[in-house]
């Protein structure tokens, strides 16, 4: 079979990680016909806007997309890609597994947690205006309708993927409507899913569980800005952002994507670690049911790890971008 995907190869060191990633998937025997399309500053610049509506018409037609990190200026400028594809496309679902992956230094080992997360609303509705001069005001919107759809993902998804236990993070001690909202639909939805453990957790007192003890946890379940925050959190505990994917899951698209960002401080330079642009790309693979690549270019990328000898700079070895990615496909050629 032959697939069609919208590809965004992002700015910064995203085409540099995206390159050799497609090489990667090609290698494992997996026919795509690649649509390009840029994204944020580089678009902004060629096509004055950071979401051309060519690309909004392919993700659209293709309803896959695989997106390399895309630069959100902090404080000024255009707002967030991300966000705007997220919205536009109601990819409810942003879920990311945290797991240790062989051969990569991490201050925890053992850690196979996946952080669900609604991706659409709360803070991040990007409601906010001037009241006065020196006074903003920022909405926080929660609606029963996506709280449940969130957790009926999150209770779907364990259940499909033999998980054990959820615990949904929130403030609801402090805000008490809005977390509140999202505690009380989450509730619903585990009374309907028993076999499932169901538990709840103060987002801070999540925050110092994770660092303490993070193996009591299963599944995170949580609304967008919590969910933000605790998933960086997370993938601090297994290495970092450099080897975490992630995707964005609505009722008729999928996005895969790099968490980290873009780097501007290594572009040009080939010494980019592409291991959470690959492994997006074996999550989008498993998505398509190519599950025999997906599992050759897993295994290959871990004994490559575990070789420890053609390892990028942030993994302890000196390696480029390229020749890492190159090891990959050597692995999967054997």
């Amino acid at each position: 079979m032959k697939h069609r995907i919208t590809l965004i190869p992002g700015d910064g060191i995203g085409p540099e990680v995206t390159k050799p990633t497609l090489a990667i998937i090609k290698a494992a025997g997996v026919k795509i016909d690649w649509e390009p399309h840029l994204a944020g500053a580089e678009a902004l610049k060629k096509h004055g806007t950071t979401i051309p509506q060519s690309l909004m018409d392919s993700f659209e037609r293709n309803r896959v997309a695989l997106k390399g990190p895309v630069t959100t200026p902090v404080g000024e400028g255009f707002t967030s890609v991300n966000v705007a594809l997220r919205q536009t496309f109601n990819l409810y679902a942003n879920l990311r597994p945290i797991k240790n992956l062989p051969g990569v230094k991490a201050r925890y080992q053992g850690i196979d947690l996946i952080v669900v997360r609604e991706n659409t609303e709360g803070l991040y509705s990007g409601i906010e205006h001037e009241v006065i001069p020196g006074v903003v005001e920022s909405l926080k919107i929660m609606t029963e309708k996506a709280c449940t759809k969130i957790a009926r993902f999150a209770f779907d998804f364990a259940r499909r993927n033999g998980r054990k236990k959820i615990a949904a993070v929130h403030k609801a001690n402090i805000m008490k409507l809005s977390d509140g909202l999202f505690l009380d639909c989450a509730r619903k939805v585990a009374a309907s899913h028993k076999s499932i453990a169901f538990s709840d957790v103060i987002v801070d007192n999540a925050c110092l569980q994770l660092v303490i003890d993070p193996w009591q946890f299963d599944m995170l379940l949580m609304e967008n800005l919590y969910g933000d925050i605790l998933s960086d959190l997370a993938a601090g505990l297994v290495g970092g952002l450099g080897v975490v994917p992630g995707a964005n899951l609505g009722d008729g698209h999928a996005l895969f994507e790099t968490v980290h960002g873009s780097a501007p401080d290594i572009k040009g330079k080939n010494i980019a670690n592409p291991s959470a642009m690959i492994q997006a790309a074996i999550m989008m693979l498993q998505h398509l049911a190519e599950k025999a690549a997906a599992n050759r270019i897993s295994r290959a990328l871990e004994r490559v790890l575990m070789g420890g000898e053609t390892l990028t700079a942030d993994l302890g070895g000196h390696a480029s971008t390229t020749k890492f990615a190159e090891a990959i496909i050597r692995e999967m050629e054997r």
